[in-house]
């Protein structure tokens, strides 16, 4: 990407690096690849030193997707995906507007308790400087969010994001939406989203072991699905079974690992995920 360059050929040498960009995000739809490439469009558009994916319902648990974290992981599992999401102000705000943009930490609030709450007791925590979200539409009731991150003196990158950075992501918002549109065309699902790194073998390590001990292969199957943010009704739909069967498994599933919640399953699947993390590195 080409910053603070002026002329036609650095302009040239923008458009051509885009282009590519978007060719190779075209060519990996509905492959393991896509999530990275569509990252790399992004950073085309705008700098930025990490990223947060995932998919988002209303009045439902976030559904992760990627991340490009450098540090603090297991505040994204352990506290942001378990309750403090509930106080995300870009959230809030979406669940508001309804509207898919670029929005900035001043667009969804400017002062008051919320914010303060917020910044002091889970953002400031993070070590990002400044922080842009892209919500993106893909249905009536689903949407992709994006989070990007600066973390200022601490990389090579400006504090903040530029207003032309901005500017170019909104000018292509209705690209990437479509994009996004065309890979996730389905309930989200983890393991239909993961990119092609290390990370996601991990991640897939995880799904795939979680409860394992306790529960038996279709039970761990419906308890990955309910933790991905899917209901009764459409995990039957997708396994193709009846709906009172899904609930008697989920029933078990509660007894099997002592909890009486979705709540519960989801902050143990957190646990799991960053227990499963650790024990490989």
């Amino acid at each position: 990407m080409i910053n603070g360059v002026s002329g036609e050929g650095a302009n040239d040498s923008w458009l051509l690096e885009l282009n590519q960009a978007l060719a190779n995000t075209v060519d990996a739809l509905h492959t393991p690849r896509f999530t990275s490439c569509l990252m790399r469009v992004l950073q085309v558009l705008a700098a930025f030193d990490c990223a947060v994916v995932v998919g988002y319902r209303p009045d439902k648990h976030p559904i992760y997707l990627f991340d490009s974290l450098l540090e603090h992981r297991e505040l994204l599992f352990q506290r942001y995906l378990r309750d403090a999401y509930q106080k995300d102000p870009f959230l809030l705000s979406l669940a508001e507007r309804q509207e898919q943009g670029v929005y900035g930490i001043d667009d969804v609030f400017c002062s008051g308790p919320e914010r303060d709450d917020y910044l002091q007791n889970f953002y400031h925590q993070t070590g990002w400087k400044d922080e842009i979200c892209i919500a993106l539409t893909l249905d009536d009731n689903r949407w992709l969010v994006v989070y990007l991150g600066k973390l200022g003196d601490r990389s090579a990158l400006s504090e903040r994001f530029h207003h032309h950075e901005c500017q170019r992501l909104t000018l292509f918002l209705s690209t990437l939406s479509s994009l996004c549109r065309q890979h996730w065309r389905g309930p989200f699902h983890l393991a239909n989203a993961m990119v092609d790194s290390d990370v996601a073998a991990r991640l897939r390590e995880s799904v795939e072991s979680f409860g394992k001990s306790r529960l038996t292969p279709r039970e761990q199957q419906i308890a990955a699905l309910l933790v991905q943010g899917m209901d009764s009704h459409e995990i039957a739909e997708y396994l193709a079974i009846s709906h009172g069967t899904v609930k008697n498994h989920r029933k078990r599933i509660y007894a099997q690992l002592q909890i009486s919640s979705l709540g519960e399953l989801f902050g143990l699947f957190l646990n799991h995920i960053v227990a499963s993390s650790a024990s490989t590195n």
